[in-house]
């Protein structure tokens, strides 16, 4: 796992990206909307496991970078959903598409039972760490 994680942070910033000053806090809301598509903050916030308001400043923060764009839904007037502008979306694609086609790569392997059970892994892990975190942070020892 340590290793996939430092892979993925040495992946460099396009050069058209770079003066954007973007941060690893703004890569997980950029691959949500890469490759499941345009949604509204309450979704976004849902998917990456944190408060609306934590996504509608990060939105505010890449809206006024030129990344992402904000438009009424056609069907409730009152949301308003959030997508990669198409000026950005070549350069956020190129940089970060590369990890979905090698995880692409390797589930595609799997069954769709196994698929399932691969990101229930991933997902008891990542809860298993938030527990600890949690733990560390109220002096408790595991």
């Amino acid at each position: 796992m340590p290793r996939m994680v430092g892979r993925a942070k040495r992946i460099p910033v396009p050069e058209e990206l770079q003066s954007l000053a973007l941060a690893p806090r703004h890569l997980s809301l950029l691959s949500c909307l890469l490759f499941d598509g345009p949604m509204t903050v309450n979704e976004l916030a849902a998917r990456l496991g944190v408060a609306p308001t934590t996504v509608s400043l990060l939105v505010g923060e890449l809206s006024r970078k030129g990344v992402l764009e904000r438009r009424e839904d056609e069907a409730d007037r009152r949301r308003r959903i959030i997508s990669i502008t198409d000026e950005r979306r070549p350069a956020i694609d190129g940089w970060l598409a590369r990890g979905a086609r090698a995880w692409r790569q390797a589930l595609e392997p799997l069954s769709t039972e196994q698929q399932a059970m691969f990101v229930q892994t991933l997902r008891t892990y990542e809860t298993a760490m938030a527990e600890a975190e949690t733990e560390a942070e109220a002096g408790v020892d595991g």
